[in-house]
């Protein structure tokens, strides 16, 4: 987009907005755009994600249980909608095992069976590691292996 038309955009926006406030790109910046559908899907999984853990936190088992399924099955959504990009892909997967992690510390503390020994001083609850250790071996991969081999892409961020 050039100059001018960015600028003619940003006066529009501006009227049409006057709280908004643009951000200019710096020059020759590239621009990472985000269809706005996806972006109200990642605001609604964000008001799912808080419910859960309000739910959690407030210990009612119904609504948190309920929640753990719409705020899983959109993280998938959003993940697999962003495939084709690995930078997006790694952190959506990685926050598609942080929601499964979390709920299944949420249940296993909802159903009383976070205390009970798995090993030695470890316990039931203790299992989320698994899926939180798959996360961070999805992002260790983005940022220690394929980032630093594909330092001029686009999607690199």
């Amino acid at each position: 987009m050039g100059k001018m038309a960015t600028e003619t955009l940003n006066k529009n926006i501006a009227q049409e907005h006057p709280v908004l406030n643009v951000i200019e790109p710096k020059p020759n910046e590239a621009l990472y755009n985000i269809p706005l559908h996806y972006r109200k899907m990642e605001n609604l999984h964000i008001v799912f994600w808080l419910f859960k853990d309000v739910a959690w936190c407030m210990v009612w088992r119904p609504l948190g249980i309920m929640m753990i399924f719409p705020t899983l099955i959109v993280s998938i959504i959003i993940a697999w909608r962003t495939r084709q990009f690995v930078s997006e892909l790694c952190h959506n997967l990685a926050i598609t095992v942080w929601i499964t992690a979390n709920s299944y510390w949420m249940l296993s503390e909802f159903f009383g069976f976070d205390t009970h020994i798995l090993f030695g001083s470890y316990t039931m609850k203790h299992l989320a590691i698994i899926p939180f250790s798959v996360g961070l071996l999805i992002l260790g991969y983005y940022y220690l292996y394929w980032k630093p081999r594909h330092k001029d892409e686009l999607e690199t961020m």
